[in-house]
């Protein structure tokens, strides 16, 4: 429809893709975030531009029409969620991205042109690449969607253990790699369709059943990993289409993801073929006992809990996913700004995969306005316990128990925790005595210098600031 000089294009994405690059390093860090979301936003504005104008060349009505579309639904969405629904909205996001990844892989196939462009190694080449974009979007797509339904609580969190659950995994990629191999053969005579849809079946089931046999506790590895997916999805996309931009890009978001997922699983001392396998953590919410072997809790009352903090001159805040549900960012920094006003030394400690998906605290502490120069990474603040007067722990469970380091056989032995336990007092801030996500006891309740405030987090903090 337009005329324009393929150089043009090119050169802007090559801008866009500096720009994507400057956006992952700008999203790296709190103070850099929004600058970095910017440089995504200006970067994704150019590659759609110069797409519109060196590739379309007919129906450029419709393709408005549908971005009018997709756009206003994506500003409405964005504007009605609540911080605490971010992960399953970036769940569902993905589960997108993978449909958008099959549709065009079909359309692509289904083109009648595609046999005359084509021939000899070129198809052969081509239709693998077809092939791999339809799988790895349906797995997407599927695993996606089943995520979106355990984070949002409509669907439990416990991992559905089938029986030879392994086999039937290695069954499913058997018979995805078979009809690959008939699809590429039918496919020089014009057919393959039969394959490829197969596939497609097949890759839905595998992507539902892998996500459905991880558990809960597993839940933010399962959201970076499917961050993984989609962009290998875009970038076989982009080698479907010939497009350079979708192929980088795609790149781009498939190593981030990865190992944004390899880091996940470290912090929680995980192996990702582990996660992948599932069978750790479950829906949560369990009753925990309020005695027998693990002792009795020391409940305590905002009053008790405020004079606390004013006498202290070292505090800790560790928030978890009770936290994001009360929404109580913003009480936590009012009440931060009164320490600090005292004289206090107020820091935040945050752990790797705190919420339920990564970097969810940091988030929801950035809207409260919380300055980041207190907000502090595990590793950083983990040796300072000793030292610290008071530890708040706003919903937090399973990244503060010590069961992780004291017992071999918990499930979650070994995973790095934060260590405030280690402190002269800690007030732990819970609606009831259930477990966390990952359905693991915690002896933290029951240690002599633990005191429960129990309630909504929100109510609890309003009255401590009260008080202060």
């Amino acid at each position: 429809m337009f005329e324009v000089n393929q150089g043009i294009i090119q050169v802007s994405y090559i801008i866009a893709t500096i720009l994507f690059i400057l956006a992952l390093g700008g999203l790296s860090n709190q103070e850099t975030a929004r600058r970095g979301n910017w440089y995504g936003i200006v970067g994704m504005a150019i590659a759609l531009v110069a797409t519109l104008v060196g590739d379309v060349t007919q129906n450029l009505e419709l393709l408005i029409v549908a971005l009018l579309i997709g756009g206003s639904v994506g500003i409405i969405a964005a504007r009605r969620v609540q911080m605490t629904q971010m992960p399953e909205l970036v769940a569902i996001l993905h589960s997108l991205v993978g449909l958008a990844a099959v549709a065009v892989g079909f359309a692509n196939f289904m083109d009648p042109e595609r046999l005359s462009h084509y021939v000899g190694v070129e198809l052969t080449i081509h239709d693998v690449e077809t092939y791999l974009g339809i799988l790895i979007g349906a797995v997407t797509f599927s695993g996606s969607v089943i995520a979106f339904g355990k984070l949002s609580g409509r669907m439990s969190g416990n991992p559905l253990l089938l029986p030879a659950r392994h086999w039937l995994n290695l069954l499913l990629l058997l018979g995805a790699i078979w009809f690959g191999y008939q699809f590429v053969q039918q496919s020089v005579a014009g057919g393959g369709i039969a394959p490829l849809v197969i596939m497609t079946i097949i890759a839905l089931l595998f992507g539902i059943h892998m996500v459905m046999a991880i558990g809960g506790a597993d839940m933010p590895v399962v959201v970076s990993m499917l961050n993984s997916y989609s962009g290998w999805a875009a970038s076989a996309t982009g080698f479907m289409l010939g497009n350079d931009l979708l192929i980088v890009t795609g790149a781009l978001v498939g190593s981030s993801g990865a190992i944004l997922s390899y880091i996940m699983c470290r912090a929680m001392n995980r192996k990702f073929l582990n996660v992948i396998a599932g069978g750790f953590g479950t829906g949560g919410g369990a009753a925990a006992k309020s005695g027998g072997q693990e002792g009795e809790v020391i409940p305590i009352d905002a009053q008790e809990a405020a004079a606390l903090l004013g006498n202290a001159k070292e505090v800790m805040i560790v928030p978890g996913y009770g936290m994001a549900v009360a929404q109580a960012q913003h009480v936590v920094h009012e009440i931060t700004t009164v320490l600090r006003d005292k004289g206090v030394n107020v820091r935040f400690g945050i752990h790797p995969v705190a919420g339920r998906m990564p970097g969810h605290m940091n988030v929801l502490l950035a809207e409260a306005k919380v300055p980041y120069d207190i907000v502090f990474e595990m590793d950083e603040i983990n040796d300072d316990f000793p030292d610290v007067d008071v530890s708040i722990i706003i919903g937090a469970n399973d990244i503060v128990n010590p069961s992780a380091q004291e017992e071999p056989d918990s499930p979650i032995a070994g995973m790095p925790v934060l260590e405030v336990w280690k402190g002269k007092t800690t007030i732990v801030l819970k609606r009831s005595m259930a477990t966390g996500y990952a359905g693991v006891q915690n002896p933290l309740f029951f240690k002599e210098n633990t005191r429960m405030l129990f309630g909504d987090a929100k109510d609890s903090l309003d009255n401590v600031f009260k008080a202060l």
